[in-house]
């Protein structure tokens, strides 16, 4: 009898935590509302930003609304400042983060992300007729732009081969006159700005192949909110099957970089 009891026990043990895992109801509260509320800093092209008319849009707005579409709910979008973005997500004030977030190891202390969506991080702009420059080693004694204070300045130093001579800028833009008056070879740039660069002025730029640094992008939520975690990534899943990312991509970047076999 004693042997039975400790049998039941245990599986009535195990059958709560699985359906503490399983059933956590933050799908069912979104559904319930009808609506997903999701944070974001919206100055950063092309993620997430204002256009000339003040309407929200990007890559990841695009996909956000994409998939809110599939589940059935409405998005609404809370601007937020970014260095208290993690904070206000844990405070509920949104639902989840889902703007070019880096996914890093210490955010995955407080947060929990989906797979990523994008592999982000520096690389090197050259002229779109530079046929010198085909793959980052060929940078060998190259003259290199930078922007002041950026990530750039350090990625310089990952670089396959030491450039002869690194110029820092203001800003992305003046650097990138310069690299189109033939003053520089290069410009480290941050892989989303450089694309968006490239997308506004066609045929002007392109990105040699391979990133100097890794930083994947992920859609952060509440560690607590599983099952809306999971609705997310599975809808994700399911848009980059059909080509529905790869479109969006195309949009934005002008080719699709959503597929994880070209972020080797």
């Amino acid at each position: 009898m004693k042997k039975i009891w400790v049998i039941l026990s245990s599986l009535l043990v195990l059958a709560c935590a699985v359906s503490a895992f399983a059933g956590d109801g933050s799908f069912k509260r979104v559904k319930s509302a009808g609506a997903m509320t999701i944070g974001l800093d919206d100055a950063f092209p092309p993620m997430g930003y204002r256009n000339d008319k003040g309407q929200l849009v990007g890559f990841d707005i695009d996909a956000a609304e994409e998939v809110g579409k599939r589940l059935g709910i409405k998005i609404n979008w809370q601007p937020t400042a970014w260095d208290g973005v993690i904070h206000a997500l844990n405070s509920k004030k949104f639902d989840c983060i889902w703007n070019g977030m880096t996914i890093t190891d210490e955010r995955k202390k407080e947060v929990a992300f989906t797979k990523p969506y994008k592999m982000d991080g520096q690389v090197a702009v050259v002229r779109f007729a530079d046929k010198k420059h085909k793959k980052l080693a060929d940078l060998k004694g190259a003259k290199v732009g930078v922007q002041k204070g950026s990530s750039a300045v350090e990625a310089v130093k990952k670089l396959p081969a030491a450039a002869g001579e690194v110029r820092e800028y203001e800003d992305n833009p003046k650097a990138l006159l310069d690299l189109e008056s033939d003053r520089l070879d290069t410009v480290i740039i941050d892989d989303a700005t450089g694309r968006d660069f490239i997308a506004k002025r066609p045929g002007k730029f392109r990105i040699l192949p391979g990133n100097i640094t890794k930083e994947p992008f992920g859609v952060a939520f509440r560690k607590e909110d599983v099952e809306l975690r999971e609705a997310v990534q599975k809808t994700l899943d399911k848009m980059v099957k059909d080509g529905t990312m790869a479109k969006i991509s195309k949009k934005w970047f002008g080719e699709d970089i959503t597929n994880p076999k070209k972020w080797k």
